[in-house]
């Protein structure tokens, strides 16, 4: 097993041997985040450039939907569509604010654009460690960060 990879190996908890470890590569991380209102989202992350992908059910009143912009990918669910395979997902639920980091080209164009109809928490500013950002709040609350290395 390669250097590298070592370090990511965790102690099984469950085992009776101290040598025994958990290991999975992991290859991508696409947040699947629950929304009151999944049309307005969809409207919403659209005219940040986004396209649909795929949903659940294909036509009608969606329930779930994947959607992609360049490299990013991001799923949206109802709550309902899970409540009785998943009750522990719920709106009343208090997980905290959820953040997104999302790295773009053309920071400054995209910010002109985006500002015209998202509500925007933070302006474009250079951060101590070289990126410029700006942070805007999308129709759930979820906050974005978007960022370029300049």
């Amino acid at each position: 097993m390669p250097p590298a990879y070592r370090q990511l190996l965790y102690q099984n908890p469950d085992s009776k041997n101290p040598k025994s470890f958990i290991f999975a590569p992991m290859q991508s991380l696409v947040p699947n985040i629950f929304v009151n209102d999944i049309s307005a989202t969809i409207a919403f992350y659209q005219k940040l450039g986004f396209q649909i992908i795929t949903t659940v059910p294909e036509t009608g009143d969606y329930v779930w939907v994947m959607m992609t912009c360049e490299k990013v990918t991001v799923m949206f669910q109802t709550y309902d569509s899970l409540k009785d395979e998943l009750p522990e997902i719920s709106r009343e639920q208090n997980s905290g604010p959820l953040l997104l980091y999302i790295q773009v080209q053309n920071i400054r164009t995209f910010y002109e654009e985006v500002s015209k109809f998202a509500k925007v928490l933070k302006g474009l500013e250079k951060t101590f460690y070289g990126a410029t950002e700006f942070t805007i709040q999308d129709n759930n609350g979820i906050i974005l960060t978007f960022a370029e290395d300049e």
